[in-house]
């Protein structure tokens, strides 16, 4: 075409939701342009993230990246002078619900004030379109289920949910108060699975502060066994309920919202997930099908703050983004299983 493919800023683009959304943005046509400050991604070769140089590999293009901490005010500065950005795509933040916890403060440092940063950023520099990577952890313990958009938020657990919620609500007053900007923030479920090259996945440092992580490490030798918090709850098998999403199928959702913000659209919310919720131990047996080993698992205590069941209404997302998740459970299992083989210790 004639017309300059579009830059779009990917804060956090070198993460497992990031770097899937980024490999996205190529294949849809836009030029992605990442930062990311390692903190949750391991360095590879020419001072790329290894996560990034396999998404060059698989997409046949350079990525541009640069890196840079979302809370030094002035590199974001010097970065948005250097490009024009159509729009923003917000990934970046600490995103562990137990340190959560223990670390507050550090949390509302990083997710608050970094966030605050690059909107003032933004709004210096003309820019004003932005996906958020927001979470079902601002719905806190469900009222009714499945959860749609207008359920009630902020009753969050803990300090990483509340993070999430105090962040849609400096974008909606931010909307609120500046008609031309154009925000959507979307509210994952739970995003597993990997792309089907197997060579870009979710790779926790330490141990997986998420079930399927573990799961597979289970599965691939890397640890003993499973514990399962709880199976008291009051679900069929007595074991927590999730609403599970192929992270290809959330990076999809996330090309979908950027299409959207071309309506100038105002401020919108979307839940993206698959309106399915499956248990602990349905979980457990889909990998265990996948993979073709036994998972070996411990019942043991519930984890503080943990409600029964959460799964979502995803009607609005295909009514306005024309965006439906795609792939169902084996095939979330097949692709985190090839991951999981091919990279035994991750990147």
């Amino acid at each position: 075409q004639g017309t300059m493919a579009e830059k779009i800023l990917v804060t956090g683009g070198a993460g497992y939701i990031g770097s899937h959304c980024v490999l996205e943005l190529v294949e849809a046509g836009y030029v992605p342009v990442v930062i990311d400050n390692f903190h949750n991604a391991i360095r590879g070769a020419d001072a790329l993230p290894e996560s990034l140089r396999r998404v060059q590999e698989i997409v046949h293009q350079p990525i541009l990246f640069q890196e840079l901490d979302i809370t030094d005010e002035a590199a974001l500065q010097e970065l948005f002078s250097k490009h024009c950005f159509a729009a923003v795509m917000h990934f970046a933040g600490l995103k562990a619900v137990g340190e959560s916890v223990q670390k507050p403060l550090e949390y509302y440092r990083v997710n608050l004030t970094g966030t605050i940063r690059l909107l003032e950023t933004m709004k210096a520099h003309g820019v004003k379109n932005i996906v958020f990577s927001s979470s079902a952890t601002v719905y806190g313990d469900p009222r009714y289920l499945p959860l749609d958009e207008n359920h009630p938020v902020g009753g969050c657990t803990n300090p990483y949910g509340k993070s999430k919620y105090f962040i849609e609500e400096m974008i909606r007053d931010l909307c609120k108060a500046e008609r031309d900007w154009n925000a959507i923030l979307l509210r994952y479920f739970n995003p597993i699975g990997a792309h089907e090259s197997g060579m870009i996945g979710e790779d926790p440092q330490g141990i997986p502060n998420n079930l399927m992580p573990y799961v597979a490490q289970v599965a691939v030798g890397r640890r003993e066994f499973l514990s399962v918090f709880g199976n008291d709850y009051k679900t069929d098998d007595g074991t927590g309920v999730r609403d599970y999403i192929h992270v290809v199928d959330l990076a999809k959702g996330h090309i979908a919202a950027l299409k959207k913000l071309k309506e100038n659209c105002g401020c919108k919310i979307y839940n993206l997930g698959t309106g399915t919720g499956y248990s602990v131990l349905q979980m457990v047996q889909a990998m265990e099908k996948a993979s073709g080993r036994k998972i070996k698992y411990k019942i043991t205590s519930r984890r503080e703050g943990d409600v029964a069941s959460c799964y979502a209404n995803p009607a609005l997302a295909e009514r306005e983004l024309g965006w439906k998740a795609a792939f169902g459970l084996d095939k979330m299992c097949e692709d985190l299983w090839r991951w999981q083989l091919q990279n035994p210790t991750g990147f």
